[in-house]
C-alpha cells in the first residue's frame, strides 16, 4: 500500500510539474512574441538623404507594414566617415553604429548601395569590412535575414551585381540572404533617372517586396509564424 501510494504521488508530482513547466513555456514564448523586431536599414551612399536612402526607406516602410512587432531604422551613411577594417581601426562614426547591429531585437538588415562601375560603392564596403567584430562574442547577425538593393544611373547599370556582392559578402557572418518576392527575386534594382528614383515605379516596387520578404522570413525565424 506504502508502495502503491508512493506511485501514486510521485505521477501526481510529475504531472503538476509537467504542467507548470507547460505554463511557463508558454507565457515565455507569449512574452517573446510580443518583443519588437527591428530592421535596419542601411543606405550605403555619400549623398546623404538621396536615391539609395529613398529606396532603402521604401524598403523599411514596406517591412513595418507587415506586421506590429516590426521595427524599423534608417542608417543613413551620407556625410559620415567610415574606414574600412583594418585590425586598428582608428575612431570614426562606425562606432554608433555597432551598438545597434548588437542590439539583441535586430531582426534583420536591409543594405543599399549605389552601383558605381557595376560594383558596390566603397562606403557600403567599408560598413561590410568594418562588422568584423560582429563574428566574434555573440554573433548577433548569425542566422539573421539580409535583403539588398541597388540603385544606378540606367536601368541596366549592374544592379544585380551589386545585389549579388553585398548578398555574398554578408554570407561570411552567416547571415540568410533574402531576394524579394516576384518578379523582385534577386532584391531591389533600381534606375535613378533624372535624380528621381521614385519615378521608377517597377524599382521601387522591388524595394517594397524586398523589405516585407526580410520581414516575413525575420518573424518565422523568431518564432512568429
Amino acid at each position: 500500500m506504502k508502495d502503491h501510494l508512493t506511485r501514486r504521488n510521485f505521477l501526481a508530482a510529475t504531472g503538476t510539474a509537467a504542467l507548470a513547466t507547460t505554463i511557463t513555456t508558454g507565457h515565455a514564448a507569449e512574452a517573446g512574441g510580443d518583443l519588437p523586431l527591428r530592421i535596419l536599414g542601411i543606405a550605403c551612399s555619400s549623398r546623404k538623404g538621396m536615391s539609395t536612402a529613398k529606396a532603402v526607406q521604401a524598403a523599411l516602410d514596406a517591412a513595418k507594414a507587415v506586421n506590429p512587432r516590426i521595427e524599423v531604422e534608417l542608417i543613413d551613411l551620407g556625410g559620415l566617415r567610415i574606414a574600412g577594417w583594418s585590425p586598428n581601426p582608428t575612431q570614426d562614426d562606425f562606432d554608433a553604429i555597432l551598438p545597434k547591429l548588437n542590439d539583441p531585437q535586430l531582426g534583420g538588415l536591409i543594405i543599399g548601395s549605389p552601383a558605381y562601375f557595376r560594383s558596390l560603392s566603397s562606403l557600403c564596403k567599408a560598413f561590410i569590412e568594418r562588422c568584423m567584430p560582429l563574428r566574434e562574442g555573440g554573433k548577433p547577425l548569425v542566422d539573421k535575414p539580409v535583403g539588398a538593393l541597388a540603385v544606378a544611373g540606367n536601368r541596366n547599370g549592374g544592379q544585380e551585381l551589386v545585389v549579388q556582392q553585398i548578398l555574398t559578402a554578408m554570407l561570411s557572418y552567416s547571415m540568410v540572404p533574402v531576394g524579394g518576392k516576384s518578379p523582385a527575386m534577386l532584391g531591389g534594382t533600381l534606375w535613378n533617372d533624372k535624380d528621381d528614383v521614385t519615378q521608377d515605379e517597377t524599382g521601387m516596387q522591388s524595394a517594397k517586396l524586398l523589405g516585407t520578404h526580410v520581414a516575413e522570413l525575420a518573424l518565422k525565424l523568431a518564432g512568429n509564424p
